[in-house]
């Protein structure tokens, strides 16, 4: 199976890097260059026990790869997870900026059916609201 994880912090890299260890392709999307740019070559950003080599062995597999490039990251995927931060504001709200960011350019990007899963945190309501976003 082709795998998108967005959002390649706690929850998005280990996921990714799980689902690829378990056999699936997989694409992460981060907006940070440099993150992932250091991905690409191993090194994780985050301490996970096991990460690192986990990591290196299925980039050398071809089963991993990291991208801030969605549309490249859509291409073949069957699969979207999205693990995006979700802060909360000063008045305690979550703050679903990034979750509506990563909701539009997965729309912006996808060529065909693909199936969304959101790992991030969010309130009732949220993934109806994301349908809806122009």
């Amino acid at each position: 199976m082709n795998v998108m994880v967005t959002g390649a912090g706690y929850v998005g890299l280990v996921t990714g890097v799980v689902l690829a260890e378990l056999g699936h392709r997989v694409t992460c999307v981060d907006t940070n260059r440099g993150k992932v740019a250091l991905m690409n070559v191993g090194q994780p950003p985050i301490h996970e026990p096991g990460l690192a080599q986990m990591m290196r062995k299925n980039l050398d597999a071809g089963r991993l790869e990291f991208t801030t490039d969605y549309e490249k990251a859509c291409e073949k995927v069957n699969v979207i997870f999205i693990a995006v931060g979700t802060p909360e504001e000063k008045t305690g709200r979550v703050d679903l900026r990034y979750i509506r960011e990563a909701s539009l350019s997965i729309g912006r990007s996808i060529c065909s059916d693909v199936v969304v899963v959101t790992k991030s945190t969010v309130p009732v309501g949220t993934n109806e609201q994301n349908c809806i976003l122009d």
